[in-house]
C-alpha cells in the first residue's frame, strides 16, 4: 500500500519534525491500537527512514521516503491483516498529517 501525504513544509522542516517525534512514538503507537508494540525506526539516508511496527503477532514493514512535497510511505500488509487495511491506511494518514503537522 502507498499513501502519500502532501506538505509544504520542505525536507529539512519534516525530517526535523520527525527526528524530534521519534522519541515517544512507541508508545504513542501502543497506545492507538490498544496494547503492546516494538517500533523500530532507522534513518537509511536522510530522505528514508525504515519502520517495522509489531503487534499482535504481526510485523508491518514500512518505508517512510521524505520528497520536497510529500510523505510518501510504502507499507506491506500482512495476508492475515487484509481485513484491517482501511484501518491501517486510515491510521497513517491521520499519524503522517499530525507529524508534520
Amino acid at each position: 500500500m502507498r499513501l502519500e501525504i502532501p506538505h509544504t513544509l520542505g525536507k529539512d522542516e519534516v525530517r526535523r519534525r520527525i527526528s524530534a517525534r521519534m522519541a515517544g512514538a512507541e508508545a504513542k503507537a501502543g497506545a492507538i491500537i490498544g496494547g503492546p508494540l516494538s517500533l523500530d525506526l532507522v534513518w537509511i539516508d536522510q530522505d528514508n527512514l525504515s519502520v517495522k511496527a509489531s503487534a499482535m503477532g504481526y510485523t508491518v514493514p514500512a518505508a517512510l521516503e521524505i520528497t520536497e512535497t510529500a510523505l510518501v510511505f510504502d507499507v506491506t500488509i500482512p495476508s492475515g491483516l487484509g481485513f484491517a487495511r482501511g484501518m491501517i491506511q486510515s491510521m497513517i494518514r491521520e499519524r503522517g498529517e499530525k507529524l508534520i503537522g
